[in-house]
C-alpha cells in the first residue's frame, strides 16, 4: 500500500536541492537611491537659481538671488524655497531693488527645476503683471507691457522733463528717469499695493521702491494707464515733469516737508513756461471760490490722500503757494527754501520749523506767509473787476 506524500525519490531531490540552495553565495542587495542630505538640496537649488534669469524684456544689469532658504523636501519631490530677489535696471539703479520671493521647485531626472515663483509681501515687480516691453529713451526708460499704452510716448515725454527739472533744480540728481507703465488701472494699483478705486484718478505716482541699502531707494514713476489717457498731450507732459521733481528732490525731501510743498513745487514746475494762467491751472478751486468757498489755511497732508475730497483743490492751492513764493521772490528763493526745509532739525514741531525757515528765508513767518496766500488766491481767482 502506498502511502500519500512524496516518495522515497521526491524526498531525496528535495533534500538535495535544499542542501544546494544553501551552497550559493547570497545575492546582493537591490541598489538604493542615496541618501539626501539638507546640505545637498541647498547646494543645488542655489546653484539652480544662480542661473535664473529675468524674463525677456527686463534690462537688468544684476539679478541674484540671495538669503536662499530651502523648506524641508515635501511629498512627490517637491520643495518650497524662500529668497530675496535683488535686481539692479542697467542704468538706472545704483542699488539692486529687493524683491521678496516664494519658489515651488519640483525635482527631475537631471535636478530640481523651478515650477512656480511669485511675490512674498510687497509690491510685485512689473514683469511679474505680463510680459515686458521697454522703451528707452535719451534719458529715460520705460518698462511697459504687452496689450497697454506705447512706451515709447512716455520715454520721449521724460526726455522733455529731465532738462526742464535740471533747469530749475540742477543737475545734483541722477538726471535719468526710470518709469513703470502697466496694462490697466488694475495693475497699477497692485504695483502700489492698494484698491483700484483708491487711485482711479491719479495718472502718475512716484514711489521709493525697496533698495539695498535701505538709505538709497530706488525711484520709480508709475503710470495709471487710464487716468495717464485721458489727459491731453499737454497735461502728460505736466504729469511726467512733476514726477521727475519728485524723483530730483529726494535728497531733500523728508518726513516733515509737507505735501503742500512737495507736490506745490512739483506743480509749480510742470507748469513752469507753459503761459498757462491761474484759472486755467486752477479750474476746480476757482469755482469754489466763486461759490463763496475761500481756503483758511494751507492744505493739510490728509488732503492729499489717494480718493480724498478735493484733493485737485489741494494740488491747485499749493502750487498758488509755491508761485506765490516764486513770484514775490524769485525761483531761486523757492529752490533755497524747499531745501532749508529738508535740511531742518525735523525733532521740532512742524509748524514751529515752518515758522523759523520761512522767516530766514522769505523774511515772513507761516502764519503772514498764509494770509498773504490767502489774499493772493482771493485776488486771482475772485470775481473780476
Amino acid at each position: 500500500m502506498r502511502r500519500r506524500g512524496l516518495s522515497r525519490r521526491g524526498a531525496l531531490l528535495l533534500a538535495v536541492g535544499g542542501l544546494a540552495q544553501l551552497s550559493l553565495p547570497r545575492a546582493a542587495p537591490a541598489a538604493s537611491a542615496p541618501v539626501r542630505s539638507a546640505a545637498d538640496d541647498r547646494a543645488e537649488v542655489a546653484a539652480l537659481l544662480a542661473g535664473r534669469t529675468l524674463p525677456a524684456g527686463v534690462p537688468a544689469a544684476e539679478a541674484v538671488y540671495r538669503n536662499v532658504v530651502p523648506g524641508p523636501a515635501g511629498e512627490l519631490g517637491r520643495l518650497a524655497v524662500s529668497a530675496e530677489l535683488a535686481v539692479r535696471i542697467d542704468g538706472y539703479d545704483d542699488h539692486p531693488v529687493v524683491y521678496p520671493r516664494r519658489l515651488a521647485l519640483i525635482r527631475a531626472a537631471d535636478g530640481w527645476r523651478v515650477e512656480h515663483e511669485e511675490g512674498a509681501g510687497g509690491a510685485p515687480p512689473i514683469w511679474d503683471l505680463g510680459t515686458v516691453r521697454a522703451a528707452r529713451g535719451a534719458r529715460a526708460l520705460v518698462l511697459g507691457l504687452a496689450g497697454g499704452p506705447d512706451p515709447a510716448e512716455p520715454a520721449a515725454l521724460a526726455d522733455l522733463a529731465v532738462p526742464a527739472v535740471e533747469a530749475v533744480w540742477g543737475t545734483g540728481w541722477a538726471g535719468r528717469l526710470l518709469l513703470e507703465l502697466p496694462a490697466t488701472e488694475e495693475q497699477f494699483a497692485r504695483l502700489l499695493e492698494a484698491g483700484a478705486a483708491d487711485w482711479a484718478g491719479m495718472a502718475a505716482v512716484t514711489t521709493a521702491a525697496p533698495g539695498a541699502p535701505l538709505d538709497t531707494p530706488a525711484d520709480r514713476i508709475l503710470v495709471n494707464p487710464e487716468a495717464y489717457g485721458r489727459l491731453s498731450a499737454f497735461g502728460r507732459q505736466v504729469v511726467v515733469t512733476h514726477e521727475a521733481v519728485h524723483v530730483a528732490t529726494r535728497a531733500d525731501t523728508r518726513a516733515w516737508t509737507p505735501l503742500w510743498l512737495s507736490e506745490g513745487v512739483a506743480d509749480w514746475t510742470g507748469y513752469l513756461g507753459s503761459g498757462r494762467t491761474a484759472r486755467q491751472i486752477a479750474p476746480e478751486l476757482a469755482r469754489d471760490i466763486a461759490a463763496g468757498r475761500l481756503p483758511t489755511a494751507l492744505p493739510a497732508d490728509r488732503d492729499f490722500t489717494a480718493g480724498a475730497g478735493g484733493i485737485a483743490q489741494a494740488y491747485e492751492l499749493s502750487w498758488l503757494a509755491c508761485d506765490l513764493i516764486a513770484r514775490r521772490h524769485g525761483p531761486e528763493r523757492l529752490v533755497a527754501l524747499y531745501r532749508a526745509v529738508g535740511a531742518a532739525d525735523g525733532t521740532q514741531e512742524r509748524d514751529r520749523l515752518l515758522d523759523r525757515v520761512f522767516g530766514a528765508e522769505l523774511g515772513l513767518g507761516l502764519e503772514a506767509f498764509t494770509r498773504l496766500w490767502i489774499a493772493e488766491t482771493a485776488r486771482l481767482l475772485g470775481p473780476a473787476r
